[in-house]
């Protein structure tokens, strides 16, 4: 879900969110890996290693809770500075007319510039799947696997990969194609918000649903 609505109010494009997703996807399997390869060769109890990934499931859905709030906020405010309101104007001739405006839209060319140059987005959100465990890999997967073979660990971990990189990037495809047939519009300034609020529901289910 933070990867479809990133992708619907920042206007990223299909193959830029594509590879945002597996960038993301990647530190999300990986660090989990690597602390699983470590518990493994070091001779760790599971038991300690579920423990840290369970404080570090909490740590990145707190991120995630303290990042779509952020945004929220801050898409309000931008959507009331977005409001469209009029001003008259009155010519020599006696034309008197109005003009519709809004101040975001009005020097659009200037201020989307500079959120293409500062947009740290995609960092954000691969910090926070890089915190956010694969519960099962290490307990279920890795472990069971190791005792039997390593080349078997490395196998079933592989496979256990791509299944998920390929699952994240085919739900976030259809999501993007799907939202792109949303229409809002008188709500169409609250998109940012829209964004921030379901981003931050998402690390509250995260958080207190164990989803």
């Amino acid at each position: 879900m933070p990867f479809v609505m990133m992708a619907k109010v920042r206007n990223w494009s299909l193959t830029k969110t594509s590879w945002i997703t597996i960038l993301c996807g990647s530190g999300h399997v990986l660090s989990s890996v690597l602390l699983g390869l470590l518990g493994v060769y070091l001779g760790a109890e599971v038991m300690k290693l579920e423990l840290l990934e369970a404080f570090r499931g909490e740590v990145a859905a707190w991120l995630l809770i303290g990042f779509g709030l952020a945004y929220f906020i801050w898409g309000i405010h931008r959507a009331i500075k977005n409001k469209t309101h009029s001003h008259v104007h009155a010519h020599e001739s006696g034309i008197v007319h109005n003009h519709p405006h809004s101040h975001v839209a009005a020097h659009a060319h200037v201020h989307d510039q500079k959120a293409k140059a500062k947009d740290i987005t995609p960092w954000i959100l691969f910090t926070v799947f890089v915190l956010g465990p694969c519960e099962p890999l290490i307990p279920l997967l890795m472990y069971p696997a190791a005792k039997s073979s390593m080349s078997g660990m490395y196998l079933v971990t592989g496979i256990f990969t791509i299944t998920t990189l390929t699952t994240m990037l085919g739900i976030v495809i259809l999501g993007t194609w799907g939202i792109g047939f949303t229409k809002l519009g008188k709500l169409e300034r609250f998109t940012h918000a829209i964004a921030g609020g379901t981003i931050c529901f998402a690390g509250l289910a995260i958080m207190f649903l164990g989803l």
